[in-house]
């Protein structure tokens, strides 16, 4: 009886896999001759699809969100540093301006070195230059170290801006041509003529502010362009210094000479490098 229920289990399970196969078997042809699945495969199908649609949905919503701040956190961090690229640009921009300012009045120094054979150049800085006399007066790096002494010529550029005013013993001040304070000495200087003559008088501050060649007898023979110089007379300066060039000649107020405006040849404006005239023979 126990062999007969035994193998009344097998042939249960035998047959049971047999069906099995019959309907994989029979699923899978009517499948390949389907055009489209079952419908409860294809409901089935579709419920999925939509459940999975409902599911992402929010996922990706989150995700989207997140991306979005990170590339804003992310562009306002690029942002930050292209302004402080453009900052430091601009810092760099200026920073080449004024060195290239300074190497160009470096050269000329270095030219003006050649020039005057007669005298040593004792180059230095400007360290101040006060804005109520800007006009008058700036303060130099050199002193009487390096062997500056009162009364000696300033030269910036291609031209004389002024004199030696006091002396310490690293720094001075340099008095301008510019300066329009009555009481100073004023540089003697002399122009050719148009005749060959030698036209003298002085350098001074005429109306508008204007550098002026005056005390002139017959500045009418002096033709636009000519070139000022220092005379050497007085003893406060040597001779042959490029002081500028004549722009124009009028009348002063009183009519008794003439007033010959000169165009500076010397760098007044914004003076950076400066040269002190020393003599190489004390007179």
């Amino acid at each position: 009886m126990k062999k007969f229920f035994k193998n009344k289990k097998l042939l249960t399970i035998f047959v049971i896999v047999i069906l099995v196969l019959s309907m994989l078997s029979i699923s899978v042809r009517l499948r390949n001759k389907r055009q489209s699945p079952f419908l409860v495969q294809k409901i089935g199908n579709d419920t999925v699809s939509i459940v999975t649609r409902v599911v992402n949905w929010p996922i990706n919503l989150v995700s989207n969100g997140v991306a979005n701040v990170e590339d804003l956190f992310n562009a306002q961090a690029e942002n930050d540093h292209l302004k402080k690229q453009i900052d430091n640009l601009a810092q760099t921009k200026a920073r080449n301006s004024s060195l290239e300012a300074e190497n160009t009045q470096l050269k000329q120094a270095l030219k003006l070195k050649k020039t005057l054979t007669d005298y040593t150049i004792i180059n230095g800085s400007v360290i101040s230059r006060a804005a109520d006399t800007w006009s008058d007066l700036l303060i130099i790096d050199q002193g009487s170290r390096a062997g500056v002494k009162k009364n000696m010529p300033v030269m910036s550029g291609k031209g004389v801006i002024g004199r030696i005013v006091e002396v310490n013993s690293t720094t001075s001040k340099v008095e301008l041509i510019t300066t329009t304070d009555k009481s100073t000495n004023k540089f003697a200087v002399e122009a050719d003529a148009a005749n060959g003559k030698k036209v003298h008088g002085v350098i001074s501050v005429g109306e508008n502010n204007q550098l002026a060649f005056t005390q002139v007898v017959d500045g009418q023979k002096l033709k636009k362009g000519t070139r000022v110089y220092t005379s050497g007379m007085g003893g406060l300066s040597p001779k042959g210094l490029l002081v500028g060039t004549v722009k124009k000649t009028t009348r002063d107020t009183f009519g008794l000479s003439d007033v010959v405006e000169i165009q500076p040849a010397g760098n007044l404006n914004d003076p950076s490098v400066v040269s002190v005239i020393k003599r190489k023979v004390e007179e």
